[in-house]
């Protein structure tokens, strides 16, 4: 996975902006979602037309994430991109900033019923857990999905973003939610972009700016805390 260490200088401004590294000390699950992004074939699988390679190396943290979110009461969100609607709700990026190969190749390897729309094999996917579908970069942009709304029934306030790629769909995702008041946290090594440095630069501006940027370790050892006081 990327090899991420939040530098020096972001670590100074954003102590600077709220006297902590970290706005989280502890993460209540019974009111946080783990939000999975875009974890698709046509994003994570050897061969496909947009493929992330180091999508696949996050598989590992994902499911760890998700069996102590599970474990600790929290939800866990698979979000998935669709073709569907996407020419009539997205028609400008759709149509136009994409050449007509790309178009034809995103409408197809997005079918709902394509081998590309499928999560990525491996992931560990449970029943109980939430599946939302968007047609655009964040699920949270009005006319994407019905995300905020399944969030809000849930009375989820604090979001851990996961997922593909991290510059793009999850960055995006990420920084909408934090706009709609969620208290959002974007997992280092459970998202993946194409380069070491795409990756980065969205964390860093994302910690400077947006939210908590953490490990999987550190994430699930604030769900711990949480659990052992409901224990003890």
């Amino acid at each position: 996975m990327h090899n991420y260490v939040l530098p020096a200088s972001v670590k100074a401004r954003v102590v600077s902006r709220m006297g902590k590294l970290l706005a989280h000390d502890t993460i209540d699950a019974a009111h946080t979602a783990l939000v999975v992004i875009d974890m698709q074939n046509y994003y994570c699988a050897p061969g496909f037309p947009l493929e992330v390679p180091m999508a696949r190396a996050i598989v590992p943290n994902i499911n760890r994430m998700a069996a102590a979110m599970r474990a600790a009461g929290g939800v866990v969100v698979w979000v998935q991109m669709t073709a569907a609607g996407a020419s009539q709700h997205w028609r400008n990026f759709t149509t136009r900033m994409l050449t007509l190969e790309r178009q034809q190749k995103r409408i197809a390897g997005l079918d709902e019923s394509s081998e590309g729309f499928k999560l990525f094999p491996g992931l560990e996917v449970l029943a109980s857990d939430m599946w939302v579908r968007k047609i655009k970069y964040s699920a949270l942009v009005p006319g994407s999905s019905n995300l905020d709304a399944q969030l809000r029934a849930r009375a989820i306030d604090t979001l851990l973003i996961a997922g593909t790629a991290t510059n793009v769909c999850c960055e995006s995702t990420a920084r909408d939610a934090m706009m709609l008041d969620y208290k959002v946290i974007m997992l280092s090594d459970a998202n993946a972009a194409l380069t070491d440095e795409e990756h980065a630069g969205a964390l860093n501006t994302f910690a400077m700016f947006f939210g908590d940027v953490m490990s999987t370790d550190q994430a699930i050892g604030r769900l711990a805390a949480i659990s052992d006081d409901k224990s003890g």
